[in-house]
């Protein structure tokens, strides 16, 4: 199974950040694929969360596929 594939089945049930897919499909480039389903048709959004603390803010993506009804 592609990487690719592994992103969008994995999008279809959860949201998704960059360090998840490193260690569950070891993949570097999520934004490229993420780039490439979107370019696909697939609604992907992206939102800027906080992984770090008051302090020391440090902001990831995270991406959730949209569903159509």
């Amino acid at each position: 199974m592609t990487q690719k594939l592994q992103v969008l089945n994995h999008l279809q049930k959860n949201k998704l950040t960059p360090l998840v897919a490193l260690r569950n499909y070891g993949t570097l480039r999520l934004a490229a694929i993420v780039f490439e389903l979107r370019s696909e048709g697939h609604n992907i959004v992206t939102n800027n969360v906080n992984v770090g603390t008051k302090k020391k803010v440090k902001y990831v993506a995270e991406y959730q596929l949209i569903k159509n009804k």
